[in-house]
């Protein structure tokens, strides 16, 4: 049965009639156009759909809506502010971390929770924590130095 669902996304507060079970992922997308975050498998595996919520790394294809109402989300669209880029998106731009693109987003909201939670993290828990995503254009070496630009 469809009801209001209220989030706060991004910091502002927005609402859809929809099913509790509902994925995130479809809600931000198709519901909110934000477009940044992506279906990859479906299953939260490859981590292409990855957005933050309550400041911590989620896989939104497989958490419903209903398991998040009334919390912060953020998404890849969030980071900008006023024309200016995060600094985890610049580090990915500066070491070439981006080929075609799929996958980063999800890398970027995972390794700004990362960031944001252990700001001096040793590299091999940079490692371990990055290496939850699948890159289809295998760009790891390059993805590891992003982050470890903005960790070191």
């Amino acid at each position: 049965m469809k009801r209001e669902m209220n989030l706060s996304v991004n910091g502002t507060q927005r609402s859809t009639l929809t099913q509790p079970e509902r994925p995130l992922l479809d809600v931000l997308r198709e519901d909110f156009h934000l477009t940044g975050t992506k279906f990859g498998c479906g299953e939260g595996e490859c981590g292409a759909c990855t957005v933050l919520v309550d400041g911590e790394a989620t896989r939104s294809c497989i958490t419903s809506i209903g398991e998040v109402e009334g919390r912060a989300i953020e998404t890849i669209e969030g980071l900008e502010i006023d024309g200016a880029l995060h600094r985890i998106q610049q580090a990915f731009i500066d070491q070439q971390a981006v080929q075609c693109g799929y996958c980063v987003p999800g890398h970027i909201m995972t390794a700004l929770a990362l960031v944001r939670n252990k700001p001096n993290c040793p590299r091999a828990e940079i490692v371990a924590t990055m290496s939850e995503h699948i890159c289809r254009c295998c760009n790891y070496s390059r993805i590891l130095a992003a982050v470890e630009q903005v960790v070191g």
